[in-house]
Order: C-alpha cells, then sequence, then structure tokens
C-alpha cells in the first residue's frame, strides 16, 4: 500500500510538476477562451474558432516565465522576439489542429479507456490509490479539482493518438535506407598529392602597389567596429543588502519567532500489520484484533506475525517495516497514530480507508533545533535581504527618477543613493566572457541609442537582472570607421602574402591535375581509405569531393580548390564496402526509420492544417508584434 510514496517520496512533487501543472493543452487550448475579453482581435483561425490575441499574449508570457525559470540569467528580451512570438502561435494552431482532429476521428477516449489508461500508465503511478482512483488529496494540493484533471487527460491522450498513429506505423524503405547508410558509410580509396600554400610563403614578396590595391578592394576587413566609453551605476538589491545594518537583538528575535525553520524535521520509522475490509469487514477486524491481542502478549513477535499475516504487499516482506517517513506521507488516521506514539509502543486498532491497522512505532530522529550561533550568519544574510527588499521600491523609485531628470550627469543619482561609478568601453554588442550589467543587450542598445550617443545624456534606468537596475552615459563615442593603411599595413601585408602563397600553390596544383589527366594511371604520393566518418587527417573538401565522383568511371583525376590552404589533386582508385560500425547498421538504421517518422508525421499534421482551414491573419499578427516591439 505505501510502498510506492515510501520509495519515491522525493520524486513525488516533480512528477507532479512535469505531469500536471504545465500542462499546454488544458490551459492554453481550453482555459485561455475566458481570460482573453481585453483583447479580443483574432490572430488566426482552425476549424471555425478563432485563436485571439489575449490569448496568444498569454500563452507566449507563460513560455517567457517557463523559460526565464530554465535560465535565470537570461535577458528576457531575448525571449520577446517575433521569432519566438511566431513559435507561440505555431504551437497553439498546432495543439488546435491536433485537438480539433481527435475529436472529429473520435479518438477521445470514453471514460472505461481513460480509467484503464491511467491505470496501466507507469507515469501515473504517483497518483493512483491502491485501488487505481486518482488521489484527490494530491491533486487539490496543486489546485486542481478531479474534473479538471481528467478533461486534461482526455484530451492529451486523445492528441497523442492523432500523430502517434501515423510516427508509429511509419517505415523506411529498405532500398532508401540502404542508400542514404551508402551516402554515409561508403568508403572510397584516393591518393592525394597537396600544394600546402605554406610551402610557397617564401617566394612572395609583394609590392606596395600590391598592398595598396588589396586594400582598397577588401576595406571592409580593415574596419574598427563603433564602440563607447562609458560611466554606469547600478542600483541592486545586493548593494542595499551590505549597508543594512541588523543589531544582535533583531537576529536573535528573528531566529525565536521562526524556530521551526532552523528545526530538522521529525521523521518516524514504524511498521504495521494490515488486514483489508473487503470482502467481510467485520471478518477482517476480527482477524485484527485477535492479531493484536496475540501481540500484546508477545511484542518482539511483530515482525514474524506481519510477514504471515500483513495484507499489504510492499511492507510484508519486510516484516511491515515502512522505513523513516515524516508528515503529510500517509493517510491522516495512520499519521496521527504513530506521531502520537512512542518507541517500542504497539498501537490499538487503526482504521483507515485501506482496512484495519496494527502498528509499533520503532525509530524517531530529527525534530532537534539548531544553535543559533550555527545560523546566525544565514539568518543576518536572509534579514539584510528582507530588510534591503523593503528599501529597494523606493531606492529603484528615486534611481529612475534621478537619471531621468538629471540626465546629464550620473553624479546625482551616485551623490543621493551612494552607489559606486564604474567604466568600460563597449561596443554594440556584449563582449565575449562579459558578466554583469556588460553583458545586458539591453543596456547596449539604449547606450548606443540617438538621443544618449548625440546629447551625451543618461539612458533610462535599465532593468538587467531581477533587482538590478543600470543606468550609463557616453563619455567618448567612436563611430565606425576604415582604419588607414598606415595604421593597418602589417595585416594587410600578412593577407596579400597569403592570397599569393595560395595562389602559386593552386597554378603548380593545376598543372599537376593537367598532367594527371593525361597519365591517369600515374600515382600520387599519399594513398588512403576515406568515408564521411573517417576522413584520415585530409581536408574534408578532399574527401566529399573524392566522395561525388563517378564511380562509374575509375580511376577519377580531380582538382580541390583548398582556398587560403592552397590546392590538392586527388585521384579516386576504387570503391569500397560500406565501414563496419561495432554496433552493426542496426542503430543508424533506427535513427534513420524515427527520422522519416518524423517527417511523414510532419507532412500529416501540414495535411491537417489545410483540412481545418488553418488561417493566419498575417496583418493582425505583424501589428501584435510591432506593439509588442513598442512596448
Amino acid at each position: 500500500m505505501f510502498d510506492f510514496i515510501r520509495t519515491h517520496s522525493r520524486l513525488t512533487l516533480g512528477l507532479l510538476v512535469l505531469l500536471i501543472i504545465p500542462s499546454f493543452v488544458f490551459f492554453g487550448i481550453e482555459g485561455y477562451s475566458t481570460m482573453n475579453e481585453g483583447n479580443s482581435e483574432t490572430v488566426a483561425r482552425v476549424a471555425g474558432q478563432d485563436i485571439k490575441r489575449g490569448e496568444w499574449d498569454q500563452a507566449h508570457q507563460r513560455n517567457v516565465e517557463r523559460l526565464r525559470r530554465q535560465m535565470p540569467g537570461v535577458d528576457a528580451k531575448l525571449l520577446d522576439t517575433p521569432q519566438m512570438r511566431r513559435e507561440t502561435l505555431d504551437g497553439l494552431v498546432r495543439d488546435r489542429v491536433l485537438l480539433a482532429t481527435a475529436r472529429q476521428l473520435n479518438l477521445v477516449p470514453d471514460d472505461a479507456r481513460l480509467q484503464r489508461l491511467f491505470v496501466t500508465d507507469p507515469q501515473f503511478a504517483g497518483l493512483r490509490n491502491p485501488d487505481g482512483s486518482v488521489n484527490r488529496e494530491i491533486l487539490a494540493a496543486q489546485g486542481m479539482s478531479t474534473q479538471m484533471f481528467e478533461q486534461q487527460l482526455r484530451q492529451e491522450f486523445g492528441m497523442q493518438q492523432v500523430l502517434g498513429a501515423v510516427a508509429q506505423s511509419s517505415f523506411a524503405p529498405t532500398a532508401v535506407v540502404g542508400a542514404s547508410l551508402d551516402a554515409l558509410l561508403q568508403r572510397r580509396e584516393v591518393q592525394v598529392q597537396r600544394f600546402d600554400a605554406a610551402q610557397y610563403l617564401a617566394q612572395v614578396n609583394p609590392t606596395d602597389a600590391d598592398l595598396e590595391a588589396y586594400y582598397k578592394a577588401n576595406e571592409a576587413q580593415f574596419r574598427a567596429p563603433e564602440q563607447a566609453s562609458i560611466e554606469y551605476v547600478t542600483l541592486s538589491l545586493d548593494t542595499l543588502s551590505q549597508r543594512v545594518a541588523v543589531p544582535e537583538e533583531d537576529l536573535r528575535r528573528y531566529y525565536d519567532e521562526n524556530a521551526s525553520r532552523y528545526t530538522a524535521t521529525e521523521e518516524r520509522r514504524a511498521s504495521h500489520i494490515l488486514i483489508k475490509p473487503e470482502p467481510d469487514k467485520a471478518a477482517a477486524k476480527a482477524k485484527a484484533e485477535a492479531l493484536l491481542a496475540d501481540l500484546r502478549k508477545a511484542p518482539a513477535t511483530f515482525a514474524d506475525v506481519a510477514k504471515k499475516n500483513s495484507q499489504d504487499p510492499g511492507s510484508a516482506a519486510q516484516g511491515g517495516d515502512l522505513d523513516f517517513f515524516g508528515r503529510g506521507m500517509m493517510t491522516k488516521p495512520f499519521e496521527d497514530a504513530v506521531f502520537a506514539m512512542k518507541v517500542g509502543e504497539i498501537s490499538s486498532l487503526v482504521e483507515s480507508d485501506f482496512g484495519f491497522h496494527i502498528i509499533t512505532l520503532t525509530a524517531v530522529r530529527g525534530g532537534d533545533k539548531r544553535p543559533f550561533d550555527s545560523v546566525r550568519a544565514e539568518i543576518e544574510t536572509e534579514v539584510r535581504k528582507a530588510l534591503a527588499q523593503k528599501q529597494y521600491a523606493e531606492a529603484a523609485e528615486q534611481f529612475t527618477n534621478t537619471v531621468y531628470e538629471q540626465s546629464d550627469s550620473l553624479q546625482p543619482v551616485i551623490d543621493k543613493l551612494k552607489l559606486d561609478k564604474r567604466t568600460a568601453t563597449v561596443q554594440r554588442q556584449p563582449a565575449p566572457g562579459a558578466t554583469g550589467a556588460l553583458a545586458s543587450p539591453k543596456l547596449l542598445e539604449a547606450v548606443f541609442s540617438n538621443d544618449v550617443v548625440r546629447n551625451k545624456r543618461n539612458t533610462d534606468a535599465v532593468e538587467v537582472g531581477a533587482n538590478e537596475l543600470v543606468s550609463a552615459r557616453i563619455v567618448q563615442h567612436t563611430p565606425a570607421r576604415t582604419l588607414p593603411l598606415a595604421e593597418v599595413q602589417d595585416r594587410v601585408r600578412t593577407r596579400v602574402v597569403a592570397v599569393q602563397a595560395a595562389a602559386k600553390a593552386r597554378a603548380e596544383g593545376q598543372q599537376r591535375l593537367a598532367a594527371v589527366q593525361k597519365a591517369p594511371a600515374e600515382a600520387l604520393p599519399v594513398t588512403a581509405v576515406v568515408s564521411r566518418a573517417q576522413m584520415q587527417g585530409l581536408p574534408r573538401q578532399v574527401v566529399d569531393a573524392a566522395l561525388r565522383a563517378d564511380a562509374a568511371k575509375l580511376p577519377a583525376v580531380i582538382g580541390v580548390d583548398l582556398g587560403d590552404a592552397g590546392y590538392a589533386v586527388a585521384r579516386v582508385t576504387q570503391v569500397l564496402g560500406r565501414e563496419a560500425l561495432p554496433g552493426g547498421d542496426g542503430p543508424l538504421q533506427q535513427q534513420y526509420t524515427q527520422a522519416w517518422a518524423n517527417a511523414e508525421a510532419q507532412a500529416y499534421l501540414e495535411s491537417l492544417k489545410k483540412r481545418n482551414k488553418v488561417q493566419i491573419e498575417e496583418a493582425a499578427v505583424a501589428a501584435a508584434a510591432a506593439s509588442a516591439a513598442t512596448q
């Protein structure tokens, strides 16, 4: 009875979060219709049913919040792009199409089938009572009724079957799989002669005219990006908390008022004997009372009696042992009895929904309060943060108003809020490895706005993180510019030397190619057996060219331009069988078949969109995206 909860108690909450709370189907399809009255503009239609902008906005906000929880440091603006909003809308449309199709095809399970699915699916084990019913207490703790949960499952099971039937029945023809694996695993013997540009570096000596010509033809390579030297100030919760003074007596008061937080959770270990009430409750009770009487006379035999008589399959074999558990882990009558007992005591008969229990308490742990000195630092941090949080709202308002109203300098806000001024040199995009405020694209966008650049004004207060505001101003702005030749002459020379050396390598390689094409039987210096998975140290361009060569005309002689690296001449001599894999072709065949199934499912989904007359109101979508960008 208690074996699942006892074994998986730490996983129960995670299961519920994954299973119940984020149900996009229930809230995204059925729940939004009553919440979008404030914005009733239609952005899409599926099977004659409208998707309103309010529904889209709320669904997108839920997605953004979910991603922010997964990536706490990410700038929310990066998650609120037109592309991300369109993906949310596509998801709403997809779910509407699947749900409509499930209803059209009668794939939504009836009550009997839904019960069978719920009882047999292992992922719901933590939500099932021993009799197969839904645990109402667990659902209630998540704010859901049984009816809500059933509706959610009914919709999800139906939607899964729409594409599942296609994906699970899909197969890839053997000939197609074989051709695809040949392209990946086929091996060819190839002879190669390389003409590396590095070998020709000493032979080139570009003139000043060469350098100037290259510079003029490639000025974009020698442009310095726009940058700005800035000064900036940060107001954060951490900054405020460091300044908060907390008297010792306040720390002790906090400790006393929150004693439960510093007391280890009490857990108890018990063993029990369960006698189930069916088929005859009176007989079951009589049997339990008889066993209890025997145990009163011989308490030491409890484990043996449990092994022989207990009807709890999860604990009987262990002599009724349930291991340690805390409050809220067991049914209430059982828990109340256990937490009222003394170690070694045997309870009177306890009746619960599962039957009649005889319980013995075997151990108690936890319940001890940690000393003040051991938690003082932790308490001080919490109290400082709490006090700073109260101050932050007022400080944030002062910060925002001051940097705006006295926009010609950051000094007023520095003096008023006792902040530190920092300096940096930035570009329009965060520098690699940048941290804190300088890693915020939102702040950099504000820094390089027209008003801030032109008038050297403070930026508005920019939120760069939770409880963290920043304002910056430009001290010196340097527009993007082409660097003069004199300043980049060494860089230009390096590039010209590389280009000329590659040209010499290419010329000699092409001469060699022409000679080998006239005498195709002539061998080249390096011989290797290559495939796309095993390139044997050869450049990818050489391997790809060798595998593309016409296998019907061997030997095939080809030339391969390696760009700045030089040139290569290759001679394909024979085609070999597939490269043998340690586990055989099976895993790759499965991956290919899965990819094939996904493609067929996607094609089927597209046909369902046409059948359900999906319409995207592009004008409304564009207007909504523009409005969101403005906000």
